[in-house]
């Protein structure tokens, strides 16, 4: 046991809870004692690879007075749910991105938090790795000047066994749509972080490969409030899946990342730095993730629990991607730009 540590306890034991508990084990003051999954043969399993103790119900977690962290990695349509259950129980509350795939339940799930006094974190793992700590430092100091255009492509390839992998997946009511709202959220936040509130967005979207009932491929084009343009690319039908890319430019440079690397950092006056030695970050495989930017994004939110701030993605960072991607799937839908209501 760590010197006090905040105890967690893990709410589903799907792929990405393997990396929680990594994550966790390498965070400072977070001790994971416990896991629940309703799926009791699976959920017992997973205990047992990990040396966790198994809760055969919600309920035990919430009314456990040595649990102080719910961590919520469950399909993202019931996110809200059980955050709202575990905020109303008086417990600090972490969930998988998306923070939901509808705007009322994160509503819920923000008010429900600060009601109860307890903080909420979202994961957003990348807006902690090391290249993104370049780019925000990058501009903090006005290295790239004003900037006028920025763009995410995630090109990404899912096989046909993904999707068969769990019948929550590419579903509107549990994954809430395909590539733009789970894996394209990630670069999608990462926009938002550097670029700022989007004023309009025109998008088309379509199902171009898999037999599922949302879009596995897209793009969109956006104007930020600052004036800027941006363009998203999002799919999961792009054989064999490209590295992610974000695509920063200012009137003085331009800054890349691609999947775990800095791909490009040129501006005036200094020589071009490039790095390539890392992964792709999940191009092809959901599982080929560092655990490096998770435990830094753990740290800032037990740190942010024990000094009573907020974490650095907190409920309302983490729903201006949302609200940005349902007005993606609602001008696919209708044919029309929408103008977010936050501009």
């Amino acid at each position: 046991m760590k010197s006090n540590p905040l105890r967690f306890a893990l709410i589903g034991a799907g792929a990405v809870a393997a990396h929680h508990v990594r994550a966790l084990r390498q965070t400072q003051y977070a001790d994971i004692l416990a896991v629940h999954r309703r799926d009791k043969k699976a959920g017992e399993e997973f205990a047992r690879q990990f040396d966790l103790e198994f809760r055969v119900s919600m309920d035990s977690v919430l009314q456990d007075p040595d649990i102080n962290v719910v961590d919520i990695v469950v399909p993202s349509g019931l996110h809200a749910d059980l955050g709202i259950q575990a905020a109303n129980a008086g417990k600090h509350v972490i969930v998988e991105k998306p923070i939901d795939v509808n705007l009322e339940k994160a509503d819920a799930l923000i008010e429900a938090c600060q009601k109860n006094g307890v903080t909420l974190g979202v994961i957003s793992q990348y807006r902690f790795s090391d290249p993104m700590l370049s780019v925000y430092k990058a501009i903090a100091d006005g290295e790239l000047g004003e900037l006028i255009q920025g763009d995410a492509y995630i090109k990404w390839y899912r096989s046909p066994e993904y999707y068969q992998s769990g019948a929550w997946r590419g579903t509107p009511e549990l994954d809430g749509g395909g590539p733009f709202i789970n894996q394209g959220i990630h670069f999608i936040d990462l926009l938002l972080s550097v670029m700022g509130p989007v004023n309009w967005v025109t998008a088309k979207t379509r199902t171009a490969v898999h037999d599922i009932n949302v879009e596995d491929h897209g793009m969109a084009m956006l104007e930020f409030t600052n004036g800027a343009y941006g363009i998203i690319q999002a799919s999961t039908a792009t054989f064999p899946g490209l590295p992610a890319r974000l695509d920063i430019h200012g009137t003085k440079g331009t800054i890349a990342v691609e999947g775990e690397n800095l791909a490009l950092y040129h501006v005036m006056g200094k020589d071009p730095i490039t790095d390539q030695d890392k992964s792709a970050g999940g191009a092809s495989s959901p599982m080929a993730i560092d655990v490096t930017p998770f435990v830094r994004e753990f740290t800032d939110i037990v740190e942010a629990i024990q000094t009573k701030r907020n974490p650095r993605v907190d409920g309302v960072q983490a729903r201006r991607a949302l609200e940005l991607i349902l007005a993606i799937y609602e001008s696919s839908k209708t044919g029309k730009s929408i103008k977010l209501a936050g501009s």
